[in-house]
């Protein structure tokens, strides 16, 4: 940020109006973009491979050189970005520090780019990352809508709200999302830097969001909000800070342990918390009870979902590829080498990676922690509003049992039966039958015949499961519900409604 300028009321922000008529009227959106460029360049362009995008954009006009200009970072005349960027001034540009003059033509100095998270076009301005052309990130860099953050935004529950807060907000993007499904938002950033950006972005938006300078939890003290959400620095290393958007400077994984175990402090009755987080998996400890011990003993529901995990060699290497560093070069092995020299001294055999989801409840804390490693393509944001749906409805069924007892069940229209048979000697021999959800995160269940005749008599009209059990009871001869086979019913029976596979009515 040029020293001259200060977060509130800067140069920048004040361009943002002119800037926004001008990407307007040339149709710099998402959809645009896309039918611009085609599929095929398009994706190029999210590969980081820049002459298929620059052949497209040269038939498209005015629209075609803004793509050059911001997305790829060539050097353009000015006469033709004055053109395509008007009303925009081009000295009120350079001087707000979105554009740098290069001999005679002009370049961009910042990333902007179109964004449809799911309410249209935003656009979100960040510093320029080294996709298109090669660059050594600074300390206080800013980066814009990667990977981590379309995580984010797709794993986001939009349910309506009050109150949003966006904790170490960045350049703004998850502040920006979160100003369609809440009336108020606040985000917060240590980076001077970033929140000049995230004012801007906003100005750009026309969005009214309140944005506060301090560390992780400081600028909120004593505030309570309706949902959290935080893209934390939570890469996990050494104690040391080389890049605020992803370092702590809190060993291993301290950060994600930091928001994880404070965040439920911020949280009104019935507010909910969407995270990114990352953990460590150490030799003789089972992750789910790290992640455990972080919440506090009362007052969470918490679903935590492991998406990935990672050796910690490729770990290193993708992180230092992330920063503009080439891991051959020998300054970057040195870092490698001292990087895996604390993974190795804390044990560390891999480091987990996934979406950690709070809802603040009247009672004793709560922990799912589960894999989800498999194919998935579906957003989790909406599954993460049903999940607490469901384990709010299954709280007062284990407070009540005789509440789940009364209770008819239905069976999910997305919920299959799958049966697997290999070839023997004997012929087609089943090997294990599973109920499938066909939707959002796609779990799988395996059964015992019992189950699937349980599953099968499930209807809005038909029995409650107390009865279904004694009917059960009477087709298999024995004609009693025992206590155990009522306990493994029941067990059974939660596990499938806690997944969406079946929905009390």
């Amino acid at each position: 940020m040029p020293t001259n300028q200060t977060t509130t009321g800067s140069l920048l922000t004040a361009l943002c109006p002119d800037l926004r008529s001008a990407l307007t009227r040339v149709g710099y959106d998402a959809n645009t973009l896309l039918e611009v460029l085609g599929a095929d360049a398009h994706a190029a362009l999210g590969r980081s491979e820049p002459v298929p995008v620059r052949r497209a954009a040269r038939q498209a006009g005015a629209l075609g050189t803004l793509i050059r200009l911001f997305l790829l970072g060539d050097a353009l005349p000015e006469r033709e970005v004055a053109a395509a960027l008007a009303p925009v001034d081009i000295d009120r540009a350079v001087a707000a520090g979105l554009l740098a003059r290069d001999g005679d033509c002009v370049r961009a100095a910042l990333d902007l780019r179109p964004l449809d998270a799911g309410e249209g076009t935003r656009w979100i301005l960040s510093d320029l990352d080294d996709s298109m052309l090669r660059r050594t990130l600074t300390e206080d860099h800013v980066l814009g809508v990667g990977h981590a953050s379309l995580s984010l935004l797709r794993a986001t529950p939009t349910r309506r709200v009050g109150s949003a807060l966006d904790l170490g907000t960045g350049c703004g993007v998850q502040a920006v999302h979160a100003a369609a499904y809440a009336d108020r938002v606040t985000a917060t950033d240590v980076n001077p830097r970033a929140l000049w950006l995230a004012e801007a972005t906003a100005a750009l938006n026309g969005l009214d969001i309140e944005l506060l300078a301090g560390s992780w939890f400081e600028p909120v003290a004593g505030r309570r909000f309706d949902q959290v959400v935080a893209n934390p620095p939570f890469v996990v290393g050494p104690a040391r800070i080389e890049h605020t958007y992803r370092d702590s400077g809190l060993a291993l994984d301290g950060a994600s342990e930091l928001v994880i175990s404070q965040a439920p402090a911020l949280l009104a009755p019935g507010g909910t918390a969407a995270m990114l987080a990352a953990w460590v998996h150490v030799d003789g400890e089972d992750w789910r009870q790290r992640v455990s011990s972080w919440l506090p003993a009362h007052g969470v529901d918490a679903w935590v979902v492991q998406r990935d995990i990672a050796d910690p060699a490729l770990y290193v290497g993708t992180w230092l590829r992330d920063a503009g560093l080439d891991p051959r070069d020998p300054a970057a092995q040195a870092r490698a080498e001292q990087w895996l020299d604390a993974f190795t001294a804390a044990d560390v055999e891999g480091i987990g990676f996934g979406f950690v989801y709070l809802r603040a409840i009247d009672g004793p804390t709560e922990l799912l922690a589960e894999d989800l490693t498999h194919g998935f393509d579906d957003p989790l944001g909406a599954e993460a509003t049903e999940y607490f749906a469901r384990s709010d409805w299954l709280r007062h069924a284990t407070a009540d049992e005789s509440l789940a007892w009364s209770t008819r069940f239905v069976v999910d229209p997305a919920t299959a039966l799958e049966r697997v048979y290999l070839h023997s000697e004997f012929g087609w021999e089943q090997q294990v039958a599973r109920l499938h959800r066909g939707d959002g995160p796609r779990w799988q269940h395996e059964v015992d015949e019992s189950t699937v005749a349980l599953v099968a008599g499930m209807r809005a009209d038909g029995l409650p499961l107390q009865e279904l059990l004694e009917l059960l009871a009477l087709a298999d001869g024995s004609g009693e519900v025992t206590e155990e086979f009522a306990a493994d019913a029941l067990s059974v029976v939660t596990g499938l409604v806690r997944h969406g596979l079946v929905r009390p009515v």
